[in-house]
């Protein structure tokens, strides 16, 4: 049975519990997974008639439930997302339209509601079966005989942006996701290579102007998009233009080699509604320190790299590793070693992507003139233990060929790739973004011809 997409709810839906109460009861209990579990039964469930066994299994869910929505871990200890929402637990309406965005944004909530509106606009009834194949044709799941809408619709319903059942508030819904449907039917309108663009565009997230042949390349290896190159000014960059996504400008004709590739810029529309939502994400996971960094453009990280300040050469150590990991669309989970404490000087990330297979991608970014074996041989050992698949190694400095020797003989050897980016390949990136797909194009063929197979 495939795992669901929407989060399961039994037990947590606030027909049973109250938002606030729970979490002054986890925040009590944090860490301390079977003393909130004791907490949450003796609250809600110690009159049910039913045997005490049961009654610790509605407990146990109402903790699971908390855990797939996001707002803590399994030992109870508050997400990002769970200390926002206990920060402002005491003023209630305010508590509820945060959680109704974080389920809009973050728990396929958005499109849930534009599922219930196509249905309204084709007539059907809004129900759990209806509605369970509409999203399944949109490639979101849910069990059989799963109440997870309901329960997601009853939180929303919290925040006012579902009313007298299935009927939704436009405006309601716009002032708490800050997307209109009108927009979120314009972006799913978007052809597959038109979204691809987009994203890529936006994972640059600087602003600038990019020639569209560069961005194309780049959303072709992130995505695996492929581009009619002949046909992309018709069938992606003028109906982006038209939706209001895009400026182009057209480019001027080089002599004897025809006509450049038209220079393409976000617009204040992209920038809000995708640009801005992809920061947030990576804001919620991140030290929330790291939010001016993450706005910043690659040149000016890596002039804060050069800061004489430990701290400020820490947190944009990390930021540099998340803007080169975000070109490629990877989805950043954990920060082993922030920069700080080193002294800036290095800083451990973990990235996974799930396409076509997953990955796991271990990132140690050194702020320091060169890197050795012995740097090489830490990231190699810490793999067993986290599983990984691949390892980055970027510096601002120049990496060593011992260092190189030995990522060649651990390749040939397992089945781990090492990447390695060094300060040529940094600054290559930071004047052209696109650039770092030759980078790892580079990377790629030689692993691919340290691993060739004698068959």
């Amino acid at each position: 049975m495939p795992k669901s997409d929407l989060p399961f709810g039994s037990e947590f839906s606030p027909s049973q519990i109250d938002l606030k109460e729970l979490l002054e009861l986890a925040n009590e209990n944090s860490g301390n997974w079977k003393g909130f579990e004791k907490a949450v039964l003796k609250k809600y469930f110690r009159g049910h008639k039913t045997s005490d066994y049961n009654k610790r299994k509605l407990a146990n869910n109402t903790k699971l439930g908390m855990i797939a929505y996001g707002i803590v871990d399994r030992n109870v200890n508050f997400t990002e997302c769970g200390k926002r929402l206990n920060s402002i637990r005491n003023d209630t309406k305010i508590l509820y339209e945060e959680f109704a965005r974080h389920i809009l944004l973050n728990l396929h909530g958005m499109t849930m509601v534009q599922c219930v509106q196509d249905m309204f606009a084709a007539g059907e009834d809004v129900n759990l079966i209806k509605l369970r194949e509409w999203l399944q044709e949109r490639g979101i799941h849910f069990p059989r005989g799963g109440k997870h809408p309901s329960m997601m619709r009853l939180w929303l319903e919290k925040a006012g942006v579902f009313i007298d059942g299935w009927r939704i508030d436009e405006s309601k819904l716009k002032s708490v996701s800050g997307i209109s449907s009108t927009d979120l039917e314009s972006l799913a309108a978007l052809t597959r290579e038109q979204r691809a663009f987009l994203k890529t565009l936006a994972n640059v997230g600087d602003g600038k102007s990019y020639a569209s042949n560069e961005i194309e390349k780049l959303a072709t290896t992130t995505y695996g998009v492929k581009f009619n190159e002949k046909g992309l000014p018709k069938d992606v960059l003028y109906p982006l233009e038209k939706a209001g996504y895009i400026h182009l400008e057209r480019g001027t004709k080089a002599l004897g080699r025809g006509a450049k590739p038209f220079v393409v810029k976000p617009t204040a529309k992209l920038i809000s509604e995708l640009i801005t939502p992809l920061l947030q994400q990576l804001e919620k996971q991140t030290d929330k320190r790291l939010r001016p960094l993450l706005r910043n453009s690659l040149g000016d990280v890596l002039k804060d790299l050069k800061s004489k300040d430990r701290y400020k050469r820490g947190l944009a150590l990390e930021a540099l590793a998340f803007k080169l990991m975000r070109l490629l669309d990877l989805n950043y989970i954990a920060t082993r070693l922030r920069g700080t404490a080193t002294g800036g000087a290095e800083v451990d990330l973990i990235f996974e992507s799930s396409r076509l297979v997953f990955s796991r991608w271990q990132v140690q970014c050194k702020n320091t003139a060169h890197v050795n074996l012995d740097d090489v041989a830490k990231e190699v050992g810490l793999t067993h233990l986290l599983k990984s698949n691949v390892i980055v190694m970027i510096s601002t400095g120049q990496i060593g060929p011992e260092a190189r020797r030995y990522a060649n003989k651990i390749m040939t050897d397992s089945n781990l790739c090492v990447v390695m980016i060094d300060k040529s390949d940094v600054f290559a990136i930071e004047k052209n973004p696109s650039s770092i797909v030759s980078v790892f194009n580079r990377e790629a063929a030689h692993a691919m011809k340290i691993k060739k197979l004698d068959i």
